[in-house]
């Protein structure tokens, strides 16, 4: 799997950083960070969640 965001699009909702904390994190103005780009298998799970409740849709997971 391939974790990607868009700061571009990011609102700094926090929600992916909630969901999967080993995978992102946000830094000083809010805005996504992705942690891990290619996370473990027992992180998958966590950064689709991440990305389906993210409200602007700057998370994209690839497989």
């Amino acid at each position: 799997m391939r974790v990607t965001a868009d700061r571009t699009v990011c609102v700094g909702a926090g929600l992916c950083a909630l969901t999967a904390p080993e995978v992102f994190d946000q830094d000083d103005d809010g805005l996504v960070t992705v942690l891990a780009p290619e996370p473990a298998t027992a992180l998958h799970r966590a950064a689709r969640q991440a990305g389906r409740l993210c409200p602007s849709g700057a998370i994209r997971t690839t497989e």
